[in-house]
């Protein structure tokens, strides 16, 4: 019995379903309501978010319609595929603020932090962020 290799998504899948999902949070939509909303499962929109499934053009189109954004919004910053004299380019890196804003607790923070209106406590919390980004797991922040 031979095992066949596991499918990589596509980095243009990726980043589209990345893209679905960080929409979705900022939208607070459930993928159940989203699912719903499509017809189809939330098992559907999962895969689609991952890339492990390809969203179709008129599915894409309703999922825009849906999450009250433009086609192209899916597709800002994602990776070219352009074909060098080398042969194939290097795929750029998935965008650190397109990840972070695909995860629940990214959106949070987003919206938590754009509602403090002092500058000087967002300087101070930037700081407190790069300490703990700095420091050794297992370790406390100096303060």
């Amino acid at each position: 019995m031979s095992v066949l290799p596991k499918k990589v998504p596509n980095p243009i899948d990726r980043h589209v379903g990345a893209r679905v999902r960080m929409r979705r949070l900022l939208v607070s939509m459930s993928q159940e309501r989203l699912g719903d909303a499509l017809g189809i499962t939330f098992q559907q929109i999962q895969k689609y978010e991952k890339g492990a499934n390809r969203i179709g053009a008129s599915r894409l189109q309703q999922i825009a319609k849906i999450l009250g954004v433009p086609v192209e919004f899916f597709f800002d910053g994602a990776p070219s595929g352009d074909v060098g004299a080398t042969g194939l380019a290097e795929m750029p890196q998935p965008s650190l603020v397109s990840d972070f804003m695909s995860t629940s607790e990214g959106v949070q923070l987003t919206r938590a932090f754009v509602r403090i209106e002092d500058p000087q406590v967002r300087r101070r919390l930037i700081d407190l962020v790069e300490s703990l980004a700095a420091t050794p797991p297992g370790k406390a922040a100096a303060g």
